[in-house]
């Protein structure tokens, strides 16, 4: 395994010099136009020409201005860290669900109230209409026992 990995190295290097030349804007491509530097690294990727040449000479490189990171968003906001119990939008947002909560669990209640009394309502419905038929069924089946 470890005899592959300088050609995965050739490999890795010849395909991000390629999409690094692709994604680089004409206006940062140096000496040569950009379609010859992708020719450049195609044909010469295998020996490291290329892409090499590329990395070295093919794009302008700045460094950034006010720092190393790649992003200006982040030279730019540097924030300091407030702890969330300090941090009045955490606690705003913590009312804000504990209220959302308590309304779900007031509806959950009420739901659960109203099936409870359902329920009860139709076992006092059943208790009568079962008594009857109860009844009745005994006598019937008394009946046809002093028959036989």
């Amino acid at each position: 395994m470890l005899r592959y990995l300088p050609y995965l190295l050739v490999l890795a290097l010849w395909i991000f010099a390629f999409i690094d030349c692709l994604n680089t804007p004409e206006e940062q491509v140096r000496g040569l136009p950009k379609v010859v530097w992708v020719i450049i690294i195609l044909l010469f990727g295998e020996v490291l020409v290329g892409p090499i040449a590329w990395l070295v000479a093919g794009k302008v490189r700045h460094n950034a201005p006010g720092g190393s990171t790649p992003s200006e968003w982040h030279r730019n906001h540097r924030t300091e860290f407030i702890a969330p119990d300090d941090n009045p939008d955490f606690l705003n947002s913590l009312k804000a669900e504990t209220k959302k909560d308590e309304t779900l669990l007031k509806n959950w209640e009420a739901d659960l109230r109203r099936r409870e009394e359902e329920l009860r309502r139709r076992e006092r419905g059943n208790e009568g209409g079962q008594g009857d038929k109860g009844g009745q069924g005994d006598k019937g089946s008394r009946e046809s026992g002093d028959k036989e």
